[in-house]
């Protein structure tokens, strides 16, 4: 890792250790491990982030994880998205603006700038004085693979 991605990280996890004492919250070992385990898997359900917390806390259930990530995200450290049916995907809050292109066929998950979406947005702010959070979107239909094939 380069000196510059080390302070990078350092400086992110000195930011969210304040947060997290700013509000009055302790800095836990399994909130530590939680917002790893989020930012290594990127995008990830509460029981792939369990089972990769498991592998360094064993006793950890997901519950826990659950209560864990409604903090995390109180705190403005990750964010969701539903990419379907189940459970939400969570993911670093510090990744860059994003939708989310879900296949109907094969299941892929891609992701593309949130900027595409910027003349939806306008449009429904000018109509409806409505503020879209485009980083909680997820557009379903079929990936360019699946659609060459029908």
């Amino acid at each position: 890792m380069s000196n510059e991605a080390t302070n990078e990280t350092k400086t992110s996890e000195s930011d969210w250790h304040g947060e997290l004492r700013a509000r009055g919250y302790r800095l836990t070992a399994q909130r530590e491990l939680v917002l790893n385990a989020v930012r290594e898997l990127g995008h990830s359900t509460p029981d792939e982030i369990t089972a990769q917390v498991r592998a360094e806390s064993p006793s950890l259930n997901i519950s826990t994880v659950y209560r864990t990530l409604d903090l995390l995200e109180e705190l403005g450290l990750v964010t969701h998205t539903h990419l379907g049916h189940g459970s939400p995907t969570y993911h670093a809050a510090d990744d860059s603006d994003h939708l989310h292109l879900v296949c109907r066929v094969c299941g892929e998950v891609s992701e593309v700038d949130a900027a595409v979406a910027s003349s939806l947005v306008g449009s429904l702010r000018a109509s409806h004085g409505f503020e879209v959070d485009v980083t909680h979107v997820a557009v379903q239909g079929r990936c360019a693979e699946c659609a060459a094939k029908e």
